[in-house]
């Protein structure tokens, strides 16, 4: 049995622990609850007894590596403090690190969870095998996390990659973070939803009206079933989506040129969608993207040609390519894996 190391994926509704060999095989995984509502004592009780049963059956036959944990939200990088989490309520200013160290008797590393996202997509998603990589996770809000030479970029305190609250529309709409116009009031699911429902009270969507009326779990995939039937205003949804992250992409790659941009969360499977606007949007306001994109940008997408394989052959050239992620859900649980091994 080989080496591993144990990755965690703490969310708001589920928490996910695997064992993850060196080599990047999946060994086990145990899916459990979140139950934030019983506080966060009994959430990292919870949690260690999973990693410690995992641990002891893997140890038997291969040597523990270290263990990483992603979770959503701020945090303090030195002293790991997690500063605030809109997912984890009560769990301000919380020293996470030392409770889970307390518990377990052994050191742990703490991450960011777009940060562990988007080093595994670097390690064995669609950006393998290329050095450096920012990937844009689109969900309620939106999540980032840059990879540099193979290692997450933290930032001055660990709060790099805030993606989601860069300003697309400048005296925009009001954010819960104090700005205005920030990229996730105008590029996720929540703002997907919100034009939906603007859409609907003008009383001139009647496709949306009736979606929203007779689906109970009428949502943003919802609106994107509508989309690719045809349905104009949940295309407009669309292709409004698709112009604000074409414009925050600019932004990221005049800044950051980088090889790869890697697009995850749950809201990226609605690609063919808000893609084409996101390219064009893309060609207009990016000169460095303008002097490097492919000469088909879709034919880049993982999807596609296997994200790996397109980016290779692209990248003879020199070209910087935006493809969608390839490992899902799992992406967290790889990154936090591999954090832990990383770190020792």
């Amino acid at each position: 049995m080989p080496d591993f190391s144990i990755g965690v994926d703490l969310g708001g509704t589920n928490l996910r622990i695997a064992a993850v060999s060196a080599e990047g095989q999946l060994l086990e995984k145990v899916t459990l609850g979140t139950k934030v509502i019983l506080g966060r004592d009994q959430v990292i009780n919870e949690m260690c007894d999973a990693i410690q049963r995992l641990s002891a059956k893997y140890k038997a036959t291969g040597r523990l590596l270290g263990a990483g944990i992603g979770i959503p939200g701020i945090i303090d990088m030195q002293t790991g403090m997690l500063r605030k989490s809109a997912n984890l309520p009560g769990w301000e200013e919380y020293p996470v690190r030392a409770e889970i160290e307390r518990r377990l008797g052994a050191p742990v590393v703490l991450e960011n969870d777009a940060n562990v996202a988007a080093l595994g997509e670097q390690w064995l998603g669609a950006a393998r095998g290329v050095p450096n990589v920012a990937a844009v996770t689109l969900g309620t809000g939106i999540g980032g996390g840059i990879v540099l030479a193979g290692k997450i970029w933290h930032g001055m305190n660990g709060m790099a990659g805030e993606f989601g609250h860069v300003t697309v529309e400048p005296e925009g709409r009001p954010c819960g973070c104090g700005n205005h116009g920030c990229a996730e009031q105008y590029a996720s699911a929540t703002a997907i939803m919100r034009m939906a429902r603007e859409a609907i009270a003008s009383g001139e969507a009647p496709s949306l009206a009736q979606a929203a009326s007779s689906d109970p779990e009428f949502g943003a995939r919802s609106i994107y079933n509508l989309a690719i039937q045809g349905d104009e205003h949940a295309r407009r949804i669309f292709r409004s989506f698709g112009r604000y992250l074409g414009i925050l992409l600019a932004g990221l790659i005049n800044v950051l040129n980088l090889d790869m941009f890697v697009i995850g969360g749950g809201v990226s499977s609605a690609w063919d969608a808000f893609a084409p606007n996101m390219f064009e949007e893309l060609r207009e306001r990016s000169l460095v993207y303008a002097a490097t994109a492919p000469t088909d940008p879709l034919s880049s997408d993982a999807r596609g040609k296997e994200g790996a394989a397109a980016q290779t052959e692209s990248r003879t050239e020199r070209k910087t390519i935006i493809t969608r992620a390839l490992l899902g859900s799992d992406a967290g649980l790889y990154g936090a894996a591999r954090v832990a091994v990383s770190a020792g």
